[in-house]
């Protein structure tokens, strides 16, 4: 088991939710602030199985696509998202007393 924390440009990331829950990915999404690439950005944590990383990758890059395509982004240098890589085969779980 993996997760994936995707931490994407607040352009695109209603659309993303949207069109990954669609799909069936399960997600969490942090309400955070800061200055992470100076802009603004929404995180997203996705547990996923090594096999299916690759599939979660393309349908986030697909997603991001597909809103640059309707809403016309203007800016050419563009940065969608910045993801990390974590493997929980180690985690425990905690349990409330």
């Amino acid at each position: 088991m993996k997760m994936l924390v995707c931490i994407i440009d607040n352009f695109y990331a209603d659309h993303v939710e949207k069109d990954l829950r669609e799909k069936g990915y399960r997600m969490t999404e942090l309400a955070s602030s800061g200055g992470f690439l100076k802009k603004g950005n929404t995180t997203f944590l996705f547990g996923v199985e090594e096999e299916d990383l690759p599939e979660l990758q393309q349908s986030l890059q697909e997603a991001c696509l597909a809103v640059e395509q309707r809403k016309q982004r203007k800016v050419k240098e563009v940065h969608r998202y910045t993801s990390f890589l974590i493997d929980v085969k180690d985690t425990a779980p905690l349990f409330a007393l």
